[in-house]
């Protein structure tokens, strides 16, 4: 009979607990999901110390259970940590080791890296954290290779992220390996979040947020992302929004932040990738159903801005296993 007792994640309590990073793990990890099945993740906190525990906002914490619940952990989170400046103790550093070696994974939270790096078990390997926070991480170990750009990584079942909301693409990730991409895709929707950014993406983007003060076109991006294998030329959208080509480009970038051009590239993007994690069509019927025309400019896109090749980002991401 399989095994359907799903595995068990701990976010460790501190007092000082950084509130926000603490409440994704729970919000991923620890609501009741029915629509899921049988073999779900179990959820329990520990507190890593004795006392009254007090977390960011004025509001004291009861945990699940004490320290000892570390040895029993599948998948232990570190929800960031009291301060870059604060040391860890060597207690908890080793029952942290002990858990790795049994097979348990570690995951951080922004400055929960300072944790994870105390153990020594992420010397020799890459990690992240807050970019604000990755010179120091850097200086106080330097056998550890420090990417102040990803959002996440990953070195031998051990996982770090960048700043709260990192955590949270690193978290539906791990859900993504755990339980395939629709359930990825079932949690994101809860939270009202994109299925998956990958971990290479930067911490930070130049372009700036969208503002929609534009209303009339708003109707166009309907219709655009309905039909994006259409050509659309700049004409062509200037003519359904009732403009000119001039007045349209300018009050397309009031609207979104971006121009035309890359904003139909960037929504083909994600259309290639969700057809890619089905599984159902080849490459050559992705590009074309997606507007991108052809294999070799889906394979071109996706470098340029995914970082990775169409077909690693099947292999990782998607149900099926064709290119």
């Amino acid at each position: 009979m399989p095994n359907t007792v799903g595995p068990l994640v701990t976010p460790l309590l501190y007092d000082g607990l950084c509130t926000f990073e603490f409440g994704i793990v729970a919000e991923i990890f620890g609501l009741p999901r029915p629509e899921m099945g049988e073999g779900w993740y179990r959820f329990a906190s520990c507190a890593v110390e004795q006392g009254p525990l007090r977390a960011h906002g004025g509001f004291t914490i009861m945990p699940d259970e004490g320290i000892d619940l570390i040895d029993h952990a599948d998948i232990i989170v570190v929800p960031g940590w009291k301060g870059v400046d604060q040391a860890v103790p060597e207690g908890l550093c080793e029952r942290l080791r002990q858990a790795h070696e049994r097979g348990a994974r570690l995951v951080s939270i922004c400055s929960g890296a300072f944790v994870l790096a105390a153990t020594g078990l992420l010397d020799g390997g890459t990690a992240t954290t807050h970019w604000r926070y990755a010179e120091a991480l850097r200086k106080r170990h330097p056998a550890i290779t420090v990417d102040d750009s990803s959002l996440y990584r990953n070195h031998e079942r051990i996982f770090t992220s960048a700043g709260s909301a990192a955590g949270m693409d690193l978290l539906i990730e791990i859900v993504r390996q755990d339980f395939g991409p629709d359930a990825a895709s079932s949690v994101a929707r809860r939270l009202v979040m994109p299925a998956h950014r990958n971990g290479g993406q930067a911490q930070f983007l130049e372009r700036p947020v969208p503002i929609r003060r534009q209303s009339e076109i708003a109707p166009l991006l309907d219709q655009m992302r309905a039909r994006l294998a259409t050509g659309w030329t700049l004409e062509k959208m200037a003519t359904e929004c009732r403009m000119s080509v001039r007045t349209f480009i300018r009050r397309f970038a009031e609207a979104t932040g971006t121009s035309p051009g890359e904003w139909l590239t960037a929504e083909r993007l994600e259309e290639a990738k969700r057809l890619l994690v089905a599984g159902r069509l080849g490459i050559d019927e992705i590009a074309l159903a997606a507007g991108l025309g052809t294999a070799d400019t889906l394979r071109h896109h996706f470098r340029k801005r995914i970082g990775i090749s169409p077909r690693e980002y099947q292999l990782r991401f998607g149900q099926a296993r064709s290119s």
